[in-house]
């Protein structure tokens, strides 16, 4: 079974919507990734992807429990397929359609300032909830939104959280329990992460630089990206863009740090390929995890030659988007489903140019010589534990009908 997926909604660092995102993509221009307010325990100021706040919604716009940078920015791709979707809650019934999403720190940032409030004026704000920072927050925040009554849930895994809800909402499809179920995922910026990340010393002094001998490390950013799913032999919405093959592995390697030699992603590219019964030549274009840190680079690298497909167009659009954690899958994947849509060209791998001699080669667009049509894409999420995602999207039979 396939799944169709609808146009999404999306928002990051590099544009409010599909349209900005795209351009952005095909031009390579990192200026969403930017020195941010954020400080860090010890003072550094961090370069982050961050949202303009006059691209969200008003945050009194949502339901008082739900008042959260992070359902502000999961409302903002809902908007955008709001009208759909909300056809197919008319046609279908609310029970009958679903929300599975990903996240990493959901609505900690607003734990974080309730915890500063109470530190400096005693007791907790009235406008505080628990449940904001709880990882069923996003889910729960667009099926209130749209009236929602199937199956509600999150997904976190880390950094594959999002592509996780994929592979879920696939799942979810293929019991029958729901006709239609709305995947994707959501972070925001919180202290929590660029700390963290900054006690493993992966953070990055500037914008991030991925594959690039001068590479130092991650940029933390924020999205939300949503597509609404379906069985595609339903016939509920046009198949211009299917999810043809996934697979999840998890390698346990270390808590933090891929394996080496990337066994765990090389199998997850393997079993997404399999899945969707292509071959490596067959794939059009790659989505790299494409963290930037030392080791990620030159193990995906390496796991990609194995898989051979070193010669296939590939680029990490975390240079554009910066790395956001719990929703790369989602944003990833819109990157994917507009290349396969608007076959004007591929997501530009945005760095300084210069190689590393220890990392393997393989085929980092530049803008130059692409595939014509753009027919299957694979992309990649490799996460904390060995927690490893592929996805292979593919071109619909109704692309241009």
């Amino acid at each position: 079974m396939t799944v169709t997926l609808s146009e999404p909604g999306a928002i990051c660092a590099s544009g409010h919507n599909c349209e900005t995102i795209w351009q952005a993509a095909l031009t390579g221009e990192p200026a969403g990734l930017r020195a941010s307010a954020f400080v860090t325990n010890d003072g550094t100021s961090l370069f982050a992807g961050q949202v303009a706040d006059d691209k969200l919604p008003n945050i009194d716009s949502l339901p008082p429990a739900m008042r959260t940078r992070n359902n502000q920015l999961v409302a903002a791709a809902l908007q955008q397929i709001k009208e759909p979707l909300q056809a197919l809650i008319n046609k279908l019934g609310s029970d009958r359609v679903g929300v599975i999403l990903g996240t990493s720190t959901s609505g900690i940032a607003s734990g974080e300032e309730a915890l500063a409030h109470d530190e400096t004026k005693g007791g907790l704000p009235d406008s505080f909830y628990y449940a904001m920072q709880e990882m069923l927050a996003p889910a729960e925040c667009v099926a209130e939104l749209m009236g929602i009554t199937g199956p509600v849930y999150s997904l976190s895994t880390a950094c594959s959280s999002s592509a996780r809800a994929f592979m879920s909402g696939r799942s979810l499809l293929r019991s029958g329990m729901v006709d239609a179920v709305v995947v994707g995922g959501v972070d925001s910026l919180c202290q929590l992460t660029l700390n963290g990340f900054k006690a493993l010393e992966s953070t990055s002094t500037g914008r991030c630089n991925p594959f690039s001998a001068n590479r130092d490390g991650i940029t933390i950013g924020e999205a939300a990206g949503l597509f609404i799913a379906t069985r595609t032999e339903d016939n509920l919405q046009p198949s211009l863009v299917t999810l043809t093959g996934a697979c999840a592995t998890s390698d346990a390697h270390h808590m933090s740090a891929p394996h080496p030699e990337g066994r765990g992603a090389l199998a997850a590219m393997q079993g997404a390929l399999s899945d969707a019964e292509l071959s490596a030549e067959q794939l059009s274009y790659i989505n790299l995890h494409g963290t930037a840190t030392p080791l990620n680079d030159k193990m995906e690298a390496f796991a990609v030659n194995e898989l051979g497909a070193s010669q296939v167009p590939a680029s990490s659009t975390k240079a554009l988007t910066g790395h956001t954690l719990g929703a790369a899958g989602a944003i990833e994947a819109v990157f994917c489903w507009l290349a396969l849509t608007q076959q004007n060209g591929l997501p530009k791998h945005a760095w300084d140019g210069v190689k590393d001699s220890d990392i393997t080669d393989i085929n980092l667009y530049q803008g130059d010589s692409w595939q014509t049509p753009v027919e299957h894409c694979l992309s990649n999420s490799f996460a904390f534990g060995g927690n490893n995602v592929s996805l292979v999207f593919s071109r619909g039979k109704q692309h241009g009908a």
